[in-house]
């Protein structure tokens, strides 16, 4: 079990924003990609769950911080760790981030060192 890969589930509505995100993380980890929050929502929901979401703030018909309050308010996925991947960088956003239940916020443009130590952070702390 320690052998298997990290899952992350990268939800955009940029099908490029998924690309480079996907581009810079090592190869370790295992991609599941949404560009709704709506489909975001099923894919976190099935075995096996997701290890660590990456989630756009601004998307069509459900943004991500409604997605990140349901995600948060399921028990079979509220302990799913959520960072938001915006291209707002005030506090405000990061603070309504936060109080939707994300553990962290990156603004875009991404740095790539960022992400990596970030996801790092999150899915191997030890």
């Amino acid at each position: 079990m320690a052998n298997d890969p990290t899952i992350v589930l990268i939800v955009d509505d940029e099908p490029a924003n998924i690309d480079l995100l996907k581009g810079v993380l090592p190869g370790e980890y295992k991609f599941k990609v949404a560009i709704s929050g709506e489909k975001a929502l099923k894919i976190a929901q099935k075995e096996p769950h997701p290890d660590l979401v990456l989630l756009d703030v601004m998307m069509p018909e459900m943004d991500g911080y409604e997605v990140c309050r349901q995600l948060k308010a399921d028990p079979a996925t509220a302990n799913i760790p959520v960072v938001f991947v915006s291209g707002h960088t005030d506090d405000a956003e990061r603070q309504k981030g936060i109080a939707a239940g994300a553990t962290d916020f990156i603004s875009k443009p991404i740095d790539p060192e960022v992400v990596q130590a970030v996801v790092k952070s999150i899915v191997d702390p030890g």
